[in-house]
């Protein structure tokens, strides 16, 4: 009868977490499928300001950390004079996908999304996040406290939590690995499955629901301190690849003056007591100036991902 009760709960979490179908949801849970839409009027020859539209896809704490990027985008509203509107999506395939179309200026990208990126409209970097004195992170792979798994060989058919199909730390990083190695998931593993949430692939892995995960570095040291009683029941086998931290983008064709305005506002963002404050509930120390070149080699590590799979077909 405990196993069983046991059993329930799990399930219940399960739901709770990953948004079964047919499981209740909480009154704080972020339906994304019912993201704020982007505005869709046209304000061509009008005097009216057309609103300055930031995109962000939450994978960590979506219900908790929202409140902390309208606070960004209202500071941003105050010194620009221009309304803004936020918009978040699920994934950061949405995310792109908007910046493709036109229907964002600015967006938070992740850096493997930024490596993905090839939309009709261009986009150019405008501001790196910084931790700690640095805009770097590491792939950590992590498997329960339990585990009889102990190096990335071990993980052969074992089941896998990624995070986003565009995520550098929580899908592409384990990808490149296993291209290196010949193989690719659908081979590897015995199953895999996408959380959308580093959060969820945390839980997953802490309840032995996948055997490991790959999430950020930033984002582990971050749960050690929200949720340490998921990151007790976990440990790291390995830490790879550190990258550039996932970049701030906006819209290239864009007026230059407004374009530099923005860079300078996110540059000095973490002067505003508020503003920073709401930057540190992100993990974001400050804002500083892009370095394009730290981008490049995750680029191509994309596009052969991308070329593997073309020529298997």
């Amino acid at each position: 009868m405990h196993t069983l009760n046991r059993l329930m709960i799990s399930i219940l979490f399960f739901c709770l977490l990953f948004g079964l179908a047919g499981c209740n949801k909480t009154e704080n849970y972020i339906d994304f499928s019912k993201a704020q839409p982007v505005p869709a009027k046209d304000y061509s020859g009008e005097k009216e300001q057309r609103p300055l539209i930031i995109a962000l896809a939450s994978v960590i704490s979506p219900e908790e950390t929202i409140k902390f990027y309208r606070i960004i985008a209202q500071h941003t509203a105050e010194l620009t004079g221009h309304p803004t509107v936020l918009v978040q999506r699920k994934t950061y395939a949405e995310i792109n996908m908007l910046l493709s179309n036109g229907e964002a200026d600015i967006a938070f990208l992740s850096t493997g999304a930024y490596a993905a990126y090839h939309g009709m409209n261009e986009i150019e970097l405008l501001a790196m996040a910084e931790r700690d004195g640095d805009s770097l992170y590491s792939t950590d792979v992590i498997v329960h406290r339990d585990s009889t798994i102990y190096s990335l060989a071990d993980l052969k058919g074992k089941t896998f939590a990624f995070t986003d199909p565009l995520s550098l730390s929580g899908h592409l990083v384990i990808e490149n690995s296993l291209l290196n190695q010949n193989t690719m998931p659908e081979k590897y593993f015995k199953r895999y499955f996408y959380t959308y949430n580093h959060d969820k692939s945390l839980w997953a892995v802490a309840n032995h629901i996948a055997d490991a995960a790959s999430i950020d570095s930033q984002i582990y040291e971050y749960a050690k301190l929200k949720t340490p009683e998921l990151t007790e029941r976990v440990r790291i086998i390995a830490s790879l690849n550190p990258a550039p931290t996932g970049p701030l983008v906006i819209r290239k064709n864009l007026p230059t003056a407004q374009k530099e305005q923005l860079r300078q506002i996110f540059l000095e963002m973490n002067q505003d007591p508020d503003t920073a404050q709401a930057m540190q509930k992100l993990m974001i120390d400050r804002f500083v100036p892009p370095q394009p070149k730290l981008y490049e080699p995750l680029k191509k590590i994309y596009d052969r991902i991308s070329a593997y799979y073309a020529n298997s077909l």
